[in-house]
């Protein structure tokens, strides 16, 4: 994984810059609320049943497994009784990335998509632990993609590919679907739909444009863990007075 971070780049393309591995391992997730996952994890789940924390003891009702009695509870009480456990699901992130031209700026050391690909590494090496699945949505690119969520390896993978170079997912172990560029609104209305209830969102972006993304933010904040991550550059804050300039729109 160490030659995915120092690969050679352009110096038009220079990536993230050094990612060392032990500050990516030394990163973890921290969700508010918990999931919804039919996969062991580590993350606490909504309902209860098979886990290895307990949730409570109660008296035996007609339905339950008589795997989960507790003899010596019974033994006690003379009434049947069953242990109710807390179990542990893997949580289902997705990141959506924007690969919108605005993302191409840069005036510092790197561009914003250099940048952007940094997080996105953060956050796939984070998303795919533990059994952990990582799922992936671009926008504002002439060929977005929609890469379903896949677990370890194999989602990690899809990470690194798309953050490298979006244009060329050619790997089997990071299929993906390609559509028309969409917006911002478009790709979270997407994951909204998609996703599971209690996941974990994670967009990186630069913000610009029409805010036509507020209220599709809002309604996936009320049922995942949203994390936005804004990509900006110092010269869209502060432009020097060098003069006269010709710019072109993006």
């Amino acid at each position: 994984m160490t030659a995915a971070f120092t690969i050679d780049r352009p110096k038009e393309r220079p990536g993230p810059g050094p990612t060392p591995v032990a500050l990516l391992r030394a990163l973890d997730l921290t969700i508010g609320r918990r999931i919804h996952g039919v996969l062991p994890g580590e993350f606490r789940a909504h309902d209860l049943g098979g886990g290895l924390e307990l949730a409570q003891i109660r008296p035996y009702q007609p339905g339950d497994d008589v795997r989960c009695i507790d003899w010596n509870v019974t033994a006690r009480t003379t009434v049947p009784h069953v242990r109710v456990h807390v179990p542990e699901r893997a949580l289902t992130s997705w990141l959506v990335l924007d690969l919108s031209p605005s993302m191409t700026f840069g005036t510092a050391l790197r561009r914003k998509a250099d940048v952007a690909e940094g997080v996105a590494l953060a956050v796939g090496h984070l998303a795919t632990q533990r059994g952990n699945r990582l799922g992936i949505v671009t926008f504002g690119d002439g060929a977005d993609r929609r890469v379903p969520p896949r677990v370890g390896r194999d989602g990690l993978l899809a990470t690194l590919l798309l953050a490298r170079d979006a244009t060329d997912l050619t790997s089997e172990a990071a299929p993906s679907v390609p559509v028309e560029s969409s917006s911002p609104a478009a790709a979270l209305q997407f994951v909204a739909a998609t996703a599971p209830r209690g996941g974990l969102v994670v967009v990186v972006s630069d913000f610009r444009g029409p805010r036509d993304w507020l209220r599709p933010m809002a309604a996936l904040a009320a049922r995942h863990e949203v994390v936005a991550v804004e990509i900006d550059d110092p010269r869209e804050h502060d432009l020097p007075d060098v003069g006269e300039l010709t710019l072109i729109d993006a």
